[in-house]
């Protein structure tokens, strides 16, 4: 049963759905004052417009989720049946997630309702043959990286590429020269300046399990570079403030790493410091990320900071299960746009700090390397000039849903 007036569902299950969404509410709340929008969701689609129907968000999971969280599920989906029913929409705009939105979408496109994916299901990483899913259960996909047009227009899948959040406006760089005050400077040691390297951002990442596997690697590779360079500093960027006390407590319990005796101190590494919730201002602070793979790559690679990537995987479940899903050659997302290895990624990586630190040395001591790197982050972040992805994705809700007829 068809609505007597346009309505629309958004439904995300994660913080970084309710970051992008709310952005694509706000812009449709300013263009249609009075279009119905409901979302099972978080505070900030809330705060741009949508009524709530469910608060979701606060227990996301990466990679295979438990009993528990299916059974979640399913019940959510039920839920979300019965209200369908009570309330028909127009459209439904599922927002990431794609394990926990493609029977919600089944559910909408069986009661009449178009489907609009506001971010693209990573068919071409992982499972190929989801897209013959996504074909089924969608009207349109909005893509948030340049390649996946392509991509899914050659699988017959409707799609446009309306850019990324991150690009949408780029870091005002004096304003964050104006939070540097505070921040650690190397030793001069007499020198004018400190030399070019010695300032090095770790980048942990956000979700607990990442923290928990990565950060320890980061913290040793940290310990081996600051002893054979004493002047260097270093900023761990912390997503959340309340997160500076479990890493502390992960460097106390990282030991020293083997070959690194003799001039590694345990603990905290002296000359390391924490910055919370100023990511971009680490960013413009540092001369060299060592950084746990993420979105946070593409906020390094806006102002075109050399960096080295990370992501410490079992290698059980990685040869067990994800070497026979996985299906591109590149893992990082600036090496996904570029199309090639712009950047050195250790993804999955199994083994200690080495291989980073052999990483960050070669960046430190060949400028030529770290001025290359440079130029193709310029050229990813190029591909995003004269987008925007919240009034792109709004003009193709908008367009699929009817609002301009």
């Amino acid at each position: 049963m068809a609505p007597d007036a346009p309505a629309i569902l958004f439904t995300g299950f994660e913080p970084s759905g309710d970051d992008h969404a709310s952005a694509v509410i706000a812009v449709l709340r300013e263009r249609h004052p009075d279009l119905r929008m409901y979302a099972w969701g978080g505070k900030k689609m809330e705060a741009a417009g949508a009524e709530i129907v469910e608060y979701t968000g606060q227990s996301a999971v990466m990679g295979i989720p438990g009993i528990g969280k299916i059974l979640e599920h399913r019940a959510i989906n039920q839920r979300i049946a019965a209200w369908l029913d009570a309330n028909p929409v127009t459209l439904h705009v599922p927002v990431d997630s794609p394990a926990a939105n493609f029977p919600i979408c089944k559910l909408a496109k069986a009661r009449g309702a178009k489907v609009v994916h506001l971010v693209a299901p990573q068919v071409w990483a992982w499972g190929k043959w989801r897209v013959h899913k996504l074909r089924r259960l969608t009207s349109f996909v909005c893509c948030l990286l340049p390649f996946e047009e392509p991509y899914f227009k050659k699988r017959d899948v409707p799609a446009e590429f309306v850019g990324h959040p991150l690009f949408d406006e780029l870091p005002d760089l004096g304003a964050l020269d104006a939070e540097l005050g505070g921040f650690p400077e190397p030793a001069t040691d007499g020198d004018a300046q400190a030399p070019w390297g010695m300032k090095v951002a770790l980048m942990p990442g956000s979700r607990p399990k990442e923290i928990d596997s990565n950060f320890p690697l980061l913290i040793e590779a940290f310990r081996r570079l600051r002893r054979d360079y004493p002047r260097m500093t270093g900023v761990v960027a912390a997503t959340r403030a309340d997160l500076e006390p479990h890493l502390r407590e992960i460097a106390r319990r990282t030991p020293i790493a083997p070959g690194c005796e003799g001039g590694c101190v345990e603990g905290w590494p002296s000359g390391l410091h924490i910055a919370a919730e100023q990511t971009d201002a680490v960013v413009r602070w540092c001369d060299l990320s060592l950084v746990v793979s993420g979105t946070v790559t593409l906020q390094i690679a806006r102002q075109d900071k050399p960096m080295v990537i990370v992501y410490k995987s079992s290698r059980l479940m990685y040869w067990g299960i994800a070497k026979w899903l996985v299906s591109t050659p590149y893992f990082s997302l600036p090496n996904l746009i570029a199309g090639e290895r712009v950047v050195p990624e250790l993804i999955p990586h199994f083994g200690g700090p080495e291989a980073i630190v052999n990483e960050a040395v070669a960046l430190l001591e060949r400028p030529e390397l770290a001025e290359r790197q440079r130029a193709a982050l310029r050229a990813i972040t190029e591909q995003f000039r004269g987008t925007h992805a919240a009034k792109g994705a709004a003009d193709v809700i908008a367009r699929v849903a009817g609002l301009d007829d």
